[in-house]
């Protein structure tokens, strides 16, 4: 679909700023609190979402150089990603294919061949068994056969995007469509990483439902958001579960002494987008300053996630100065994250065992989350005839 271009993003904010409204879903919504708990559900959105879907896994300039891997755990399965010699990042589960040991902790680090800890197995970028400890006494073993399981991957638009499910087909173009047409525009290839922070937070859903809304800025953000509208946001439907919200600042007020011609290019001091990658990654996606990528990932429980903050910027940083002011915008937003969305996220998690209400509320201010939800069942019905979600 179409997508409203900046100015008339800002007429809508404006309207918005000026009369006290916000976008208005047609009624409020009660998601159950067992939506949040009960361990069959839980088991059922690992499978039939995390492991089906494309998932953004990392950033290309997390791993920009061939050697490069990133090790991580999503949805109970260990994942490596690597860079070949080529340049091309394969996926594979990190597990080795003699005795199943994991061949390198979850992080991120440069290796020409990954070694198996246990029995010093060697395995290629490209996940090809090179070599097996004194073979000889080992036994004879095809080789070719016994390389590490690959899993689907693509690097798109500064993206890797990967399945869980071996031998699944990754449709990017059709998951994600425009999507994938603004990270094009934002050029992500030749960003500069500038590292990750890791909080430990509640249900996956819980974590992302604290970004889809902007109902809670003037009260739990009231000393750390100044200068942004509480309760003042814009949704879009990008394609089929994907999002934006937009939110104004108090800046944008100023914007009727300007001519509309000049709007565009003080974009970036009125208002701000916020994308989110269905089910699990949502991007305060910034053209020049440092953008946040929450990356929630679920825990071993329902009742745990994580949210792997990656932070990355179009320049790299200019000179001393320039960095200690990004290290600060990190701090910052990392402290936000922590001591406020997910301190009340976790113990939101807590009270969600009283059974005190009915369920959780999504008013009409909060179509975000309602819009979410309604996908996450969507995906838990198992049938792509019933009708889809439409913001």
């Amino acid at each position: 679909m179409k997508q409203p271009q900046s100015d008339d993003i800002i007429e809508i904010l404006l309207d918005y700023f000026e009369n006290r409204k916000t976008f208005q879903a047609e009624t409020i919504v009660t998601v159950p609190a067992a939506s949040y708990t009960d361990a069959t559900r839980w088991h059922a959105e690992m499978d039939v979402i995390f492991k089906r879907v494309p998932l953004m896994l990392a950033l290309s300039c997390e791993m920009p150089k061939p050697g490069d891997y990133k090790a991580m755990e999503i949805a109970g399965l260990p994942v490596l990603l690597a860079r070949d010699r080529a340049g091309v990042v394969r996926a594979s589960l990190n597990v080795c294919s003699h005795r199943w040991s994991p061949l390198v902790d979850e992080g991120r680090g440069n290796c020409a061949r990954f070694t198996c800890p246990f029995h010093g197995w060697t395995y290629g970028a490209d996940g090809k068994l090179l070599g097996i400890a004194e073979r000889a006494k080992f036994g004879e073993l095809d080789v070719a056969a016994h390389g590490l399981k690959a899993l689907p991957c693509e690097e798109r638009s500064g993206l890797i995007f990967a399945c869980l499910t071996p031998g699944m087909s990754l449709d990017l173009d059709g998951y994600y469509g425009a999507m994938l047409d603004a990270c094009a525009k934002m050029e992500m290839k030749d960003w500069t990483f500038l590292g990750a922070h890791v909080v430990e937070g509640a249900n996956w859903k819980v974590a992302v439902d604290t970004f889809l809304e902007a109902y809670h800025f003037g009260t739990l953000h009231a000393k750390t958001l100044t200068g942004q509208p509480s309760n003042i946001v814009h949704f879009e439907g990008i394609h089929g579960p994907h999002f934006r919200n937009s939110y104004p600042t108090d800046a944008i007020g100023n914007l009727r002494q300007v001519p509309r011609s000049q709007w565009s290019q003080r974009q970036h001091e009125c208002f701000e987008f916020l994308w989110t990658f269905f089910p699990n990654i949502v991007v305060n996606l910034h053209a020049r300053e440092t953008t946040l990528f929450n990356q929630i990932l679920p825990g071993p429980t329902p009742e745990r996630s994580r949210n792997v903050m990656l932070f990355a910027r179009r320049d790299a940083p200019k000179d001393q100065a320039d960095r200690e002011d990004i290290e600060k915008r990190i701090k910052r937003l990392h402290d936000i994250v922590r001591e406020e969305d997910y301190a009340i996220s976790l113990q939101i998690q807590k009270s969600l065992a009283s059974q005190a209400h009915e369920g959780l509320l999504f008013g009409r201010n909060e179509r975000g989350n309602q819009f979410f939800h309604e996908w996450v069942d969507w995906y838990l019905q198992a049938d792509e005839a019933s009708p889809r979600p439409v913001m």
